[in-house]
C-alpha cells in the first residue's frame, strides 16, 4: 500500500510518499518544491515530482492527506488534517521520546507539546507578523545579498553582538542597512538578528512546557546560526530529523495510514 502526505505552505510545498511492505512503514520519496501563488497548481506539481522516478501514478495511492496552510485547496486529497497535529505526529515517528517541538516556517512559529503517542497535547503560535520565521530571514538575507543558505554559517563566525531593538520585519530591514552603512560586518548583523529571532522563539516555548525530549522542525530548523541560538537559550539539544523541512508532510503521510484503514505492525 502505498499513501502521501501533501504539506503546502506559505513559502515551501513539501510531500512524502509512504509504503509498509511487509508490514514495516518506510519512506519511498520526498520532495520539496517551491509554493506558487496557485495552491492548487502547486500541489497538483508537487505530487507529480514526488512520484517522478518511482513508476507510480496517482491511482496507486490508497490515500492522500494535506496539510498546510493551502490544505483546503488540493483537488486530490482525500483529507486534511491541520500542520500541528501533523508536525507532532511526525516528530513522533522519528523521536518517540520527544514531548517539545519548536515549528519555524514561512509564515509563522509553532509550540507544540506532545504525548507519548504523538498527539498534541498544548501549543501556541505566533502569527501575527512575519518576524522571526523564514520569510523575515529571506528579506535579510536580500539586503545583506547573502544567499539565504549561508547566513546561518555566517552568523556563527560572529564575535560581537548588535542587539536589534525591534524584531519587526519593516523595521529589522532598515536597522540591518543603516547597520550595514556603518560598516558593521555582516556576520555580527545576523548574529544579532539570530539572537533576537532565538529569545522571540523562547518566550514563545516557555508558554508551553519544555520538557525532554526537544526537536525543531520547518525550514528554519536548516539553519545551523538560528539551531546553535535556539539550543543555547533552552538548554537542550534538540533532535533534528534528517530533513526537519518535510516533517509535517510526513505526518500527514502518517495520518493517510490511519485513515485508509491500514494495519502495520512497526515502523
Amino acid at each position: 500500500m502505498f499513501v502521501a502526505g501533501i504539506d503546502i505552505g506559505s513559502r515551501g510545498a513539501k510531500a512524502v510518499l509512504m509504503s509498509n511492505e511487509n508490514g514495516n512503514r518506510g519512506i519511498v520519496s520526498s520532495v520539496i518544491c517551491d509554493t506558487g501563488p496557485e495552491s492548487i497548481k502547486t500541489s497538483t506539481s508537487t505530487l507529480d515530482a514526488l512520484l517522478n522516478g518511482t513508476g507510480l501514478s496517482p491511482d496507486h495511492l490508497s490515500h492522500v492527506i494535506a496539510t498546510g496552510y493551502g490544505r483546503v485547496l488540493v483537488p486530490f486529497a482525500n483529507a486534511n488534517v491541520s500542520e500541528i497535529s501533523c508536525h507532532a505526529r511526525g516528530a513522533h515517528w522519528y523521536f518517540p521520546s520527544v514531548r517539545t517541538i519548536l515549528d519555524m516556517g514561512g509564515q509563522d512559529c509553532k509550540a507544540i507539546n506532545c504525548d507519548e503517542n504523538g498527539r498534541v497535547t498544548n501549543f501556541i503560535m505566533n502569527d501575527k507578523c512575519a518576524g522571526g520565521t523564514g520569510r523575515f530571514l529571506e528579506v535579510i538575507a536580500d539586503v545583506l545579498h547573502v544567499p539565504l543558505t549561508e547566513i546561518g554559517p555566517l552568523a556563527l563566525e560572529s564575535r560581537q553582538d548588535f542587539p536589534f531593538s525591534t524584531i519587526c520585519a519593516v523595521f529589522a530591514k532598515s536597522e540591518a542597512l543603516a547597520l550595514l552603512k556603518k560598516g558593521v560586518a555582516k556576520a555580527d548583523i545576523l548574529n544579532g538578528l539570530h539572537e533576537a529571532i532565538s529569545v522571540r522563539s523562547h518566550n514563545l516555548l516557555k508558554r508551553i512546557s519544555i520538557e525532554r525530549d526537544f526537536t525543531i522542525t520547518g525550514g528554519i530548523s536548516k539553519n545551523v546560526g538560528m539551531v546553535a541560538k535556539i539550543t543555547s537559550k533552552v538548554g537542550l539539544e534538540p533532535k533534528l530529523a534528517p530533513d526537519p523541512q518535510i516533517i509535517g508532510a510526513l505526518g500527514a503521510a502518517l495520518f493517510a495510514f490511519d485513515r485508509a484503514g491500514n494495519v502495520v505492525v512497526s515502523q
